[in-house]
């Protein structure tokens, strides 16, 4: 981290509460948790922010969105982050090792691969998004309010991104092992993973 933090032991408060439950959810304090040290109501707001984005839409295809937003944006953490997401809470480690072993999206289905390009084009360049843009999903079967969420999905991952990123927050050592060397590997698209 580039900033000083407030460290686990010494956290009370709102600080405190917000520590614990990032531990509590991820059976350690990941480092992102640091990031927001000196605005606990910060991290709050976007904890409800992202659970809204995240709960009022499709799991799988959040996390296909925030994959593809996330790679655009160069971020490791939020990749591999994701990326354990979709295997593990969505039960599909085929479609992230697809995205692993080609991170231009080619080889999911056409949805998928429509969903995930789009995330990442609003992501790099949303003022780039034209009528065909939208007009693509709603060919392969996304209602209005879907591709709301796609497109609500990614500019939510700009926010991570660039918090995490622009503070140092390296990508989770425990986070990292989860994946083999090689899969790792192909998510690591910004900062590198942080040293034990």
């Amino acid at each position: 981290m580039f900033i000083d933090a407030t460290p686990e032991e010494d956290a009370d408060g709102a600080l405190g509460a917000y520590y614990q439950q990032q531990r509590d959810a991820w059976g350690f304090l990941p480092n992102y948790a640091a990031a927001f040290s000196t605005r606990p109501d910060v991290a709050a707001a976007w904890n409800a922010l992202n659970k809204s984005i995240r709960d009022g839409m499709e799991r799988r295809r959040f996390e296909i969105a925030t994959i593809g937003a996330a790679r655009a944006l160069g971020s490791t953490y939020c990749t591999a982050a994701h990326s354990k997401f979709l295997r593990d809470a969505c039960d599909d480690e085929a479609t992230m090792l697809a995205i692993a072993t080609d991170p231009d999206g080619a080889t999911l289905d056409d949805q998928d691969r429509a969903v995930y390009e789009f995330a990442a084009k609003v992501a790099q360049d949303a003022a780039s998004i034209q009528q065909e843009d939208v007009d693509r999903l709603r060919a392969h079967g996304l209602s209005d309010a879907d591709v709301a969420d796609v497109v609500f999905a990614a500019a939510a991952r700009c926010f991570f991104t660039r918090v995490l990123d622009g503070l140092g927050a390296q990508l989770d050592v425990q986070t990292a092992q989860a994946f083999t060397p090689e899969v790792l590997a192909s998510m690591v698209v910004g900062r590198p993973v942080a040293e034990v």
